[in-house]
């Protein structure tokens, strides 16, 4: 189990956004939405692989059948630091040590897809506090930054939906993907770069 990333909540994703970018003064980059939660996002790639989300209830969605994640239904306050979430390989196994991480949920944007541990009331034990638990089911696992779509229209659709097969979640190693996009030619060039640069690995492989 390994800390994949930290989350930043608030009343409106403005105010969670504005938290994280004036405290750090940097902006971040475009997230989505999660169906199952009614939430959405903003991301922030970090060193080492990890990144930040700044994350709040969506008012466009309307109101899920289950609690929401990270007890966003009674959230209140100023924005704030309010989660860290480790990744694990195997969830069920890891949810057998840890059985008040929740219960798995299958989550799905795009070709992204992952598995959450929640529990069924969406507050994690000791008061919030405890990790939540995170799955990726990827093709390959890297854990790259998806470049925005603004920034990919010299791309093919081949080499977009490489990436999109391929990526992780949005955050990952922002500045290394971006100087590879501006220079790859094509899908098989962005691989060859992303697998010299030990940022593409193989289903079986760690990182390095």
């Amino acid at each position: 189990m390994q800390l994949d990333h930290i989350a930043v909540a608030g009343a409106t994703l403005e105010e969670a956004t504005g938290a994280v970018e004036s405290a750090l003064g940097v902006t971040m980059q475009p997230g989505g939405r999660h169906d199952v939660f009614g939430t959405h996002n903003r991301l922030l790639g970090l060193d080492g692989g990890l990144y930040l989300e700044a994350i709040a209830i969506d008012p466009a969605e309307p109101r899920p059948e289950r609690p929401r994640w990270f007890d966003l239904d009674r959230f209140d306050g100023p924005a704030r630091l309010t989660n860290w979430i480790c990744r694990t390989d195997d969830l069920d196994e890891t949810l057998t040590a840890l059985p008040g991480a929740g219960v798995p949920v299958d989550l799905r944007r795009g070709e992204l897809r992952w598995q959450m541990a929640v529990p069924q009331d969406g507050r994690l034990p000791f008061d919030n506090l405890h990790p939540a638990l995170i799955a990726w089911q990827v093709e390959r696992r890297a854990w790259i930054w998806l470049v925005a779509k603004a920034q990919s229209e010299a791309f093919d659709d081949v080499l977009e939906a490489m990436l999109l097969r391929q990526s992780g979640e949005v955050g990952r190693y922002p500045s290394s993907v971006q100087s590879f996009a501006n220079r790859a030619k094509n899908a098989a060039d962005m691989t060859r770069r992303l697998e010299a640069e030990n940022l593409l690995l193989l289903e079986d492989g760690n990182p390095g």
